[in-house]
C-alpha cells in the first residue's frame, strides 16, 4: 500500500439527512472544488450519473420528502347528492 492511499480521504456514501454532508455540498458549489471536503463521496455506477448530479437528485427527494411528506394516496372523492 502507497502512502498516497494510507493518507487519502476516507470514502463515504452522501446521505441528504447529515448536515455535514449536505454542508460539504453547499461548500463545493461556492467553491467549485471538492478540495476542503474531508471525505470522498461515492458515486454508485448504477446512478448513471456524475456526483453532483446524483448529489443535487437526492438533495431535491430528501427536501421535497421534507416540504409534502411521505405519499398518502390519492384523496378520496365525495359522489354527488342528487
Amino acid at each position: 500500500m502507497s502512502k498516497l492511499e494510507f493518507y487519502a480521504r476516507p470514502w463515504t456514501a452522501f446521505n441528504p439527512a447529515n448536515k455535514q454532508h449536505r454542508e460539504w455540498y453547499h461548500e463545493f458549489v461556492n467553491h467549485k472544488t471538492w478540495g476542503g471536503c474531508p471525505v470522498r463521496f461515492i458515486c454508485p455506477d448504477d446512478s448513471g450519473s456524475d456526483l453532483t448530479v446524483m448529489i443535487r437528485n437526492q438533495l431535491i427527494q430528501y427536501y421535497v420528502m421534507q416540504e409534502f411528506g411521505k405519499k398518502r394516496g390519492r384523496p378520496k372523492l365525495k359522489k354527488p347528492v342528487n
